[in-house]
C-alpha cells in the first residue's frame, strides 16, 4: 500500500509492505526536493502520479517510479486526471500583463498522458469550478466559461484542437455537472434566480440540450450557490443549496436545503426533522443510499434511500463530516474544525457502531483503497503547528504515527488509487486489535487563564488566596479602592482560612452583626473572638464597618418635612444605582465615562445624606 506526501520541502512516497506493518519512505522513489510544490494527484487507475514542483509538472509511472514527462507549466496550481487517466488537466491562476502583446493568455491546459503533448488550452477565470467535466468514457466534456457551458466532443486525438459542439447559456454564476454513468451521459445545469425568480436546476440527456428537452427540473428559492452530487452509477443527483445569510437568524453560516433528482424524472425535497445547519452530505459507493448530518450540536445523522425515506437513524453526536470507504460497508463520522476531533466508525451491514476515539487537530481524513484502515492528518495551511499523520484501524487501534519535523509544513497526504474491481471487499471484523500508544501530547485540562491574569490572586496555585482574580481598576477611583462586594468576599475568605473557623452565618445576620460593632470594641465575629488592638493600631474592621453602615442605613422615622424626605429618597436611589454600577465593575464589564463620574460622586452623596439625617 502506498501514499504520496506533499510538504514544504518536496514530494515523497511512503509504503507498507504488509498489513498492519509500519509505513516508511519508499527509497525507490526519487524524492523531489522542491519548496514550491502546489499540487499532487494519482490517476484514477493508479498507474500515474503527477505533481507540480514550481518549475515543471512531472508525471511518473507507479510501477517503477520513472518520470515519463515533464510538462512546462511552472505556475500550475491545480492538477486533475480524466476518468480513464488518458488526459491530464492543469490550471494556473489567471493573470494579465499589460506589457505583453497578447494580454489574455490561456491558463487551463489539457495534455495527453501517453505522449505528453498539449492538446487543448482555454482561458478559465473561474477558481472554484475550474475543471472540465468529463463523461465516464471520455467521449465528451463540459466546461463552464463565464455564464455559458461549452460542450466538446472528443472522438480521436487527431480531432484536437477542439471546437464547441453544443452550448448552454444564461447561467452567469451558475454551474454544470456531468453524470459518471454510461454514455450518453446526463447533464445537470444550474441557473441562479434573478429579480425574484427562483433558481432552477434542469437535467438533460446529452446531446438533447434544448430548453424544451429536460428530463427533470427542480426550482427553489433561497439559493446563492448549489453543490451538485452524483452517485457513482449516475442515476441520482443531490442538490445542496445554501445562502450566505440566514434571514431567520437560525444559523450564522446561512441556510441550507437538500433536494434530490433522478434520471427517471422524479424530484424530491429531502425532509430533515430538526432545525439547524446541514453539515455534510455523502453518497454511499453502492449508489443506493446517502447519509446526511444536520441540526444543532450534537448533530443528527440519518441514512436515506433513493425515495428519500429514512432507512436508519444514527442518533446524535459531535460530528460534522462523513467518510465512506471504497466498498460502502464502513462509515466514519468526524467532528473536526471547531470540534475536538471526534471519530465514530459504523458497520453499515449490521447498522452498529464499531469504535469511537479522538484525533485532535485533524484537517484531513481519507480511507485506504483496501477499506479497513484510514488516515488522519494535521496539515498546513489550516494548521501550521504539530503537523503529521496517523493510520487507524477501523476498530479504533492506532497503527502508525508520524510527527512532521519542526519548521516544516505537511501540506497533503493522498492514497494510491486503483481501478474499480481491482480490490475485493474484506469482511468486517469487530475483534479489537492491539495498536501503538500515541506520542502526541495531550491538551491540558486546566481552566484557561488569560495572560494578564496569570499573576493575579488565586491563579498561580495559591490555595489560600481568593479564587476571583483582581480586576483592572476603574480610571478615576482612588488607588486600592475596594467596593462593598469585594470587602464582603475578602472577609468571607479570611474567615474561611482561619484554623478554627466555623460556618459563617447568613448574609443578613452577618450584616446585622457588623452594624452592631462599635469602633475599638471587642466583639465576636463568626465564632472567633478578636483581641483588643493597641490604641495606635488602625482599626481596619471598623473602617469597613462604618462604610457598610453608611451604605446600608437602618430604617428611620419620617421627619415630617416632605422636601427633606424627597431629597433623602432621591439620594438613596442614586446610591442604589452606584452600588449596581460597582457590581457590574466586579463582573468585569466595561464602564463608560459618565458611569465613572457617577461612582466618584458617592462620597458627596453620603455626606449630603448624613447632613439631612442629622438636621
Amino acid at each position: 500500500t502506498y501514499f504520496a506526501v506533499r510538504s514544504s520541502t518536496g514530494v515523497e512516497v511512503w509504503k507498507s509492505d504488509r498489513p498492519k506493518a509500519p509505513f516508511v519512505p519508499d527509497t525507490a522513489f526519487a524524492r523531489d526536493e522542491s519548496k514550491l510544490c502546489r499540487a499532487i494527484v494519482y490517476s484514477p487507475n493508479g498507474r500515474f502520479l503527477a505533481w507540480a514542483n514550481g518549475s515543471t509538472v512531472q508525471i511518473c509511472t507507479v510501477s517503477n517510479w520513472k518520470v515519463v514527462h515533464k510538462l512546462p507549466r511552472p505556475k500550475a496550481f491545480y492538477l486533475k486526471f480524466s476518468p480513464r487517466s488518458t488526459y491530464l488537466m492543469t490550471w494556473e491562476i489567471y493573470t494579465e500583463n499589460s506589457k505583453d502583446e497578447v494580454k489574455e493568455k490561456p491558463n487551463l491546459f489539457l495534455y495527453d498522458v501517453a505522449s505528453g503533448r498539449e492538446l487543448f488550452s482555454v482561458i478559465q477565470k473561474r477558481h472554484a469550478d475550474w475543471e472540465m467535466h468529463w463523461a465516464a468514457d471520455e467521449s465528451m466534456f463540459a466546461l463552464m466559461v463565464g455564464g455559458e457551458v461549452l460542450f466538446y466532443e472528443v472522438k480521436a486525438e487527431s480531432a484536437f484542437p477542439l471546437k464547441p459542439a453544443k452550448r448552454l447559456g444564461g447561467a452567469r454564476n451558475g454551474g454544470v455537472s456531468v453524470s459518471p454513468g454510461p454514455s450518453p451521459p446526463f447533464v445537470a445545469f444550474y441557473v441562479p434566480g434573478t429579480k425574484g425568480a427562483p433558481s432552477m436546476c434542469r437535467l438533460f440527456r446529452y446531446p438533447n440540450l434544448e430548453a424544451n428537452q429536460p428530463i427533470a427540473s427542480k426550482s427553489f428559492f433561497q439559493a446563492d450557490k448549489v453543490e451538485m452530487l452524483w452517485n457513482q452509477k449516475g442515476t441520482g443527483l443531490l442538490l445542496l443549496t445554501s445562502t450566505d445569510v440566514d434571514q431567520t437568524g437560525v444559523s450564522y453560516y446561512g441556510k441550507q436545503a437538500l433536494h434530490f433528482m433522478t434520471t427517471k424524472g422524479d424530484s424530491f425535497a429531502v425532509q430533515l426533522n430538526t432545525e439547524g445547519s446541514l453539515h455534510a452530505v455523502a453518497w454511499s459507493p453502492r449508489s443506493t443510499e446517502f447519509c446526511v448530518v444536520y441540526g444543532f450540536m450534537p448533530a443528527k445523522a440519518t441514512l436515506y434511500n433513493l425515495k428519500c425515506d429514512v432507512i436508519f437513524d444514527f442518533g446524535t453526536g459531535n460530528r460534522n463530516s462523513i467518510y465512506y470507504n471504497e466498498f460502502g460497508n464502513l462509515l466514519v463520522f468526524g467532528g473536526f474544525g471547531n470540534l475536538p476531533g471526534y471519530i465514530e466508525v459504523w458497520d453499515l451491514n449490521q447498522k452498529k457502531k464499531i469504535s469511537e476515539h479522538k484525533a485532535p487537530d485533524t484537517t484531513l481524513l481519507e480511507w485506504s483503497p483496501v477499506g479497513d484502515v484510514f488516515l488522519t492528518a494535521t496539515t498546513a495551511p489550516r494548521l501550521r503547528m504539530c503537523n503529521g499523520f496517523k493510520i487507524w484501524h477501523h476498530t479504533g487501534a492506532l497503527l502508525h504515527e508520524t510527527h512532521w519535523p519542526e519548521k516544516q509544513e505537511l501540506l497533503e497526504v493522498t492514497w494510491q488509487k486503483y481501478s474499480p474491481g481491482t480490490l475485493n471487499e474484506n469482511a468486517i471484523s469487530n475483534v479489537k486489535i492491539e495498536g501503538i500508544a500515541s506520542k502526541t501530547p495531550q491538551a491540558s485540562k486546566q481552566k484557561y487563564v488569560p495572560p494578564g491574569m496569570r499573576n493575579s490572586v488565586g491563579t498561580a496555585g495559591n490555595s489560600t488566596a481568593s479564587s476571583t482574580p483582581e480586576r483592572a481598576p476603574i480610571p478615576g477611583l482612588p488607588p486600592g479602592y475596594r467596593s462593598s462586594v469585594q470587602q464582603a468576599k475578602d472577609k468571607k475568605q479570611k474567615n474561611k482560612n482561619k484554623p478554627n473557623a466555623q460556618p459563617s452565618s447568613g448574609p443578613e445576620q452577618s450584616g446585622q452583626n457588623n452594624r452592631a460593632v462599635s469602633v475599638g470594641s471587642n466583639v465576636k465575629n463568626n465564632g472567633n473572638e478578636q483581641k483588643p488592638r493597641p490604641k495606635s493600631a488602625p482599626n481596619q474592621n471598623a473602617k469597613e464597618t462604618n462604610e457598610e453602615t453608611v451604605q446600608q442605613p437602618a430604617k428611620r422615622q419620617a421627619s415630617g418635612d416632605p422636601d427633606k424626605e424627597k431629597k433623602i429618597k432621591n439620594i438613596n436611589k442614586k446610591l442604589k444605582d452606584i452600588k449596581m454600577l460597582k457590581e457590574k465593575h466586579e463582573r468585569g464589564e466595561k464602564m463608560e465615562q459618565n458611569q465613572i463620574i457617577k461612582i466618584n460622586s458617592e462620597a458627596e452623596l453620603l455626606k449630603e445624606l448624613n447632613a439631612l439625617k442629622v438636621s
